[in-house]
């Protein structure tokens, strides 16, 4: 039994896609984290940077914390902040999800919204901007800065992680993982290549994000890719960088919708998207483990509407 929902997470089911890639001699298990209670990989994060900053004496109820966030994390956090009694404040832009910025005012968040650009178009550095106006007001303020933040990784080195070591069947020959604040992918990373030295990690990254160098391009898929490169970055866990376009993205998650009745997120059909680019190169017999990170519904009239690709992704710009 669990004390409080904020102690709920974890322990995400592994599955095997074995409709989606029939006719290829590949084994690739995904583990559904979207069936996390936020709906989103990003419960683990958020639970584990509040414990341990609670723990530290970082912060003590009657404290706020503040994000810069499009979206799940800043659903996780501001359910972890009403449970342990912290205030919570989100800057937004005007690329949120509908359905992500009613949840977090529901969990009790002050949500601030920006909406002037930055100079790269977008609206990362005027957010961050934002979060530093208000540091700077309050005093009782904590920036949890998800990006740079240890204990982003560490939440899935210790979990995410730890759980795929006791649940694979056997060896996986590669990791395939979207990355955007880098968490996920360094922490589960660090975790399976202690216990399976020779597996691949394959980022995979969205066309027009910089993370890898690339140029700055409009970006319609949320929960991939970004306008600036994440300091939890380490370049020297990843082997190879696969970058898939909006409407591969898309078109992954309608596949993987009709083959295996998965609704999931955008960034989902991302990993979908590359393993497809990569089996041509796989051994036969090769096993290939990836992360289902957030639930399609939250991006229903993104992605899932009739003529997706056409007409609801461009009309949603990421900045």
């Amino acid at each position: 039994m669990f004390e409080s929902y904020a102690d709920v997470g974890g322990g995400t089911p592994l599955v095997r896609l074995k409709r989606l890639f029939a006719g290829h001699d590949v084994d690739v298990l995904a583990k559904l984290e979207f069936l996390n209670p936020g709906g989103s990989i990003k419960d683990r994060p958020a639970r584990h940077v509040v414990r341990q900053w609670l723990r530290q004496g970082v912060l003590r109820p009657g404290m706020r914390v503040v994000e810069s966030t499009s979206g799940n994390f800043g659903v996780a956090l501001a359910a972890q902040a009403r449970a342990h009694d912290l205030a919570c404040t989100l800057v937004v832009d005007p690329l949120v999800r509908p359905l992500n910025l009613a949840l977090m005012r529901q969990h009790g968040a002050e949500v601030v919204q920006v909406d002037r650009k930055d100079s790269q178009g977008g609206y990362l550095h005027t957010r961050l901007a934002e979060v530093h106006r208000i540091l700077a007001a309050d005093p009782r303020a904590v920036w949890v800065n998800q990006y740079a933040n240890p204990l982003n990784w560490q939440a899935h080195y210790e979990g995410t992680g730890e759980e795929l070591v006791a649940d694979l069947p056997g060896p996986p020959d590669h990791l395939v993982v979207a990355l955007s604040t880098g968490g996920s992918l360094m922490g589960t990373a660090r975790r399976l290549r202690e216990s399976y030295p020779d597996v691949e990690v394959v980022a995979v990254d969205a066309v027009g994000s910089v993370i890898f160098g690339g140029p700055a391009g409009p970006r319609r898929i949320p929960g991939i890719g970004a306008s600036r490169r994440p300091e939890l970055l380490d370049t020297d866990l990843v082997d190879r960088v696969v970058h898939v376009t909006d409407d591969e993205s898309a078109a992954g998650c309608h596949d993987l919708l009709a083959a295996e009745s998965i609704m999931a997120g955008g960034s989902s059909g991302s990993v979908v998207a590359a393993i497809r680019k990569l089996l041509p190169r796989l051994r036969p017999g090769a096993r290939v483990v990836t992360l289902f990170p957030d639930r399609g519904e939250r991006y229903f009239d993104v992605i899932y509407q009739a003529d997706p690709v056409v007409e609801p992704l461009h009309a949603h710009l990421i900045g």
